[in-house]
């Protein structure tokens, strides 16, 4: 359990740093925040399917150390934030006075 418990740690920060490096502009937390998340998880997710499977399949305890950690790395990204992206607002930017002018419009 010691051997895969390190394996678990080396998918999670692989995932986290593979995520940073391919996407930095959605991931708009702090560095060390994405990495951890992403160790945490696959710590967790390795752990569970391994008593899951009873140590049996390694491989399977693996592949679900590294989905856990890719999905809940997933939710930090913010691609609305990302730079050179509009947000995807359907109303306009409120202005101040702006329902008073519509009024004003309408009366005339």
């Amino acid at each position: 359990m010691l051997v895969e418990s390190i394996v678990f740690a080396l998918v999670g920060l692989v995932t986290g740093g593979t995520a940073l490096l391919a996407r930095p502009a959605y991931f708009r937390a702090a560095r060390a925040l994405v990495l951890g998340t992403a160790l945490a998880a696959a710590l967790v997710g390795g752990v569970v399917a391994h008593f899951s499977v009873d140590g049996r399949q390694p491989a399977v305890s693996v592949a679900a150390a590294a989905v856990a950690s890719g999905v809940l790395t997933s939710l930090l990204a913010r691609p609305d934030l990302a730079a050179g992206r509009a947000p995807a607002h359907r109303h306009h930017p409120h202005r101040p006075g702006a329902h008073r002018a519509a009024r004003r419009h309408r009366a005339a």
